[in-house]
Parts: C-alpha cells; sequence; structure tokens
C-alpha cells in the first residue's frame, strides 16, 4: 500500500527466459596460441522495494489520514491503490571492456520472467541496468522509454493530453498523462576477473558462477488527493457533484532510469477524482468527500531515495532546493445545487514537498465560508488548505 514500506524486500524466484541479441566470445591469448574457453556465468537477481511502510519517530499512518477509503467502484474506475509487485523486467548489459565506469555502447539485451537472470560475461568491466515491464488492461502504455537517444542512461517519460494546463507549467499549454507505476535499478562497474574473484565452480554445469543481486526501486511516486466538505449538507447539499477531472502541478515530466534523478521540466499532471457522500469523518463528523489516485514522476531533480531517512528535516531542505521555483497547485471542478460550477485550485506545496515519495494530501473545505458561484463556469479561486502542524518524520528503511 502507498506509504508502506517494508524493511525487507519481496523477492519471488520464477523460471527465467531471456531472448538475447549476442554474446560476446572470449579469446585467451597465451604463448601466442589462442585457447578457447567457457565464459563465467552471472546470476542476476533482482529484488524489489514495494510496498512503502514510513516508520517516523511517531508512525506515520497513512490509513487514519486517508478518510476517502477505496471501494470496488474506485478499482473498476481508477485501478489499484496500491503498486503491484512486477512480474517481468527488462535488462540492459554494458560491457565497457577494460574500462570501469566507461562509456556505453549498444547493450545486450535480456527480457527476464521471474527475477533470476543468467548469462554469460566476458571479461572486463559491465554496467547493468534493469526496469519493470509495464502492463495495463487496456493495453495503452503511457510511459514512454527513450534509450535511443544516448546509450549513457535510458529516460522514460510521458505526453500531453487534450487538457489545458494552466497552473505552474509554464513550458506546456496541456497536462500530461499520469505514468504508470515503474521501478528500476542500475549497478554500474562491476568486475568479471580472470583470477574469477567472486566466482564458485558449480561442478553439476562444470561453470564458474558469481550471483548479483540488484535492488530496483520506485521511480513513479503515488499521491492521494483528497476533499473534505464540512457542512455540505447541512440544510441542503451545497456541491452536488464534480465533472471528474483532476490536475496536480509543478510535478516532473520525466526521471533517468539509472539515476533515478527525475528531471527540471515541471508539468501538470492529468488523473481523476470521485465525489463520496455522507462518509464517516473524524470526530463522529459526517462529511461529503472527493478523492483520487495519481502517479507521478515526484518532484523536480531530485532522487527521493538518495535523501537521508534519518535526518528528516535536512532531507526537506533539499527537497526545498530542488523544488524551489514551482509550486504544486492541485485543482477541481464542482457543480453546485443552482446548477453552476466551479473550478476550486488549492495550493498543495507543503504537502507535495514533505511527502516527497508520495503519500495522502488534504484539503479541507467549510462549505460554511463558500460562496455559491452566480453563473456557469465561475471563477476559480485559492481556497485556504487547512494548515497542518509542522513535525520532524525519521523513518528508517
Amino acid at each position: 500500500m502507498i506509504n508502506k514500506i517494508t524493511a525487507a524486500c519481496l523477492v519471488i524466484l520464477g523460471l527465467m527466459t531471456t531472448s538475447c541479441e549476442r554474446e560476446p566470445m572470449l579469446h585467451l591469448h597465451q604463448g601466442g596460441t589462442d585457447i578457447n574457453m567457457d565464459l563465467p556465468e552471472v546470476t542476476l537477481e533482482l529484488h524489489v522495494l514495494w510496498d512503502y511502510l514510513f516508520s517516523y519517530d511517531h508512525e506515520y499512518d497513512w490509513k487514519a489520514e486517508w478518510l476517502y477509503g477505496w471501494d470496488e467502484k474506485d478499482v473498476e474506475l481508477f485501478g489499484t491503490l496500491e503498486y503491484t509487485l512486477p512480474t517481468d523486467f527488462n535488462v540492459r548489459r554494458y560491457y565497457t571492456k577494460d574500462v570501469q565506469y566507461g562509456q556505453h555502447t549498444a547493450p545486450y539485451r535480456n527480457y527476464v520472467v521471474g527475477t533470476t537472470l543468467s548469462a554469460k560475461y566476458d571479461f572486463g568491466y559491465w554496467d547493468i541496468l534493469a526496469w519493470s515491464e509495464i502492463h495495463t488492461s487496456d493495453g495503452i502504455q503511457s510511459i514512454r522509454i527513450d534509450e535511443t537517444s544516448t546509450y549513457d542512461y535510458v529516460t522514460a517519460h510521458t505526453g500531453q493530453t487534450m487538457t489545458p494546463s494552466r497552473y505552474n507549467a509554464p513550458r506546456f499549454t496541456r497536462a500530461f498523462y499520469q505514468p504508470e507505476a515503474l521501478f528500476s535499478g542500475y549497478t554500474p562497474g562491476i568486475e568479471i576477473n580472470k583470477n574469477l574473484d567472486g566466482f564458485v565452480f558449480d561442478e553439476e554445469r562444470d561453470v564458474w558462477v558469481k550471483h548479483l543481486d540488484m535492488m530496483l526501486q520506485p521511480v513513479t511516486y503515488i499521491y492521494l488527493p483528497q476533499i473534505i466538505l464540512h457542512h455540505n449538507n447541512r440544510n441542503q447539499r451545497i456541491v452536488t457533484s464534480i465533472d471528474g477531472n483532476a490536475n496536480l502541478s509543478g510535478m516532473s515530466r520525466s526521471v533517468n532510469l539509472n539515476t533515478g534523478v527525475t528531471g527540471p521540466d515541471a508539468i501538470t499532471v492529468n488523473y481523476n477524482m470521485r465525489m463520496k457522500f455522507d462518509r464517516p469523518g473524524r470526530n463522529n463528523e459526517t462529511i461529503d468527500i472527493i478523492g483520487g489516485k495519481v502517479m507521478t514522476f515526484g518532484i523536480t531533480n531530485l532522487n527521493p531515495h538518495k535523501l537521508s531517512t534519518r535526518a528528516y528535516a535536512e532531507s526537506l531542505d533539499k527537497v526545498k532546493d530542488a523544488d524551489k521555483n514551482h509550486h504544486h497547485y492541485l485543482d477541481v471542478t464542482m457543480q453546485f445545487y443552482n446548477g453552476k460550477d466551479s473550478t476550486f485550485v488549492f495550493d498543495v506545496t507543503d504537502q507535495v514537498r514533505r511527502l516527497f515519495r508520495g503519500g495522502v494530501i488534504t484539503v479541507e473545505l467549510d462549505m460554511d465560508t463558500v460562496p455559491v458561484p452566480k453563473r456557469s463556469g465561475g471563477s476559480g479561486f485559492d481556497a485556504v488548505v487547512k494548515d497542518f502542524e509542522n513535525k520532524q518524520w525519521e523513518f528508517d528503511m
């Protein structure tokens, strides 16, 4: 579930299927005579960190904050609330010969079902990149993988929608699609030397074998926005529906799969929300609530996994520095009882920055104080976001 990070990694071992474009041949030269020798074998095991659990100085209980819930209709409309454990992966192996951390040339490409890849490696240095395969129910994928502009790194990004981008996305006139859940891992400078350091001999297969572990981290982050409407049904229901279209602005357009660092371009991410009536709130209050799920590449110029989890205040300063030129706005269009509508725009910058790996974004509106629009398509306005107590969060990974 979002914001539940398990300290231990979930690992699934499965049967492996691979398809390789090429495998390097080995020729050792001794005394002017070519001696053919079987290449050593490396078994790569992919571990996936998922299901976030943040443990602060006080435990961060996202369920206590998440009042919207997630029923069967939400699953039908928006999919599952949490990350889904990947089952197959794309692996790229870059041979840099005798230069550690050298420049990449065309990689060896492997597609792995399960979490284990066994392959032969020539002597020298290797960089290995892996990312999760994306599966969608309708077969349409939003994420675009770019590994041809340069071999040095692979980037992921999404394309623009037809929805206008009005807030804090100066370079783009339209909002962007949400990325799908994506995990990646990268291990550079792996040495395969002729002394076979780190290898063990497998007598059954008559081959020297080395075991490598790689950790894949999420590079997309789930935010759960909810707008709590207090007193919306005191005498009559004031807001009766929403148009279902929503946006979260100021998020990154792309991510580098090798480094996990997001790109510098700020975009607006388009997603959908749903309204529920007469839900249980806090302190025995009955509320109406608008909620949804939005997947993003996160804050610009940042790899959240590189931030110290034991010094939250220091990490938050780094987040603010990376995000200093951007603000994060959440907008949703609400329909009122008189048939008129208005687009509400909320500044949720502080919440997005505090939850730089995703989490629950909460806006609270007292409908006794919200003016009812007099004409259709009334002007949007900045609604006041309820203040949140500043806390220093420390958590283990």
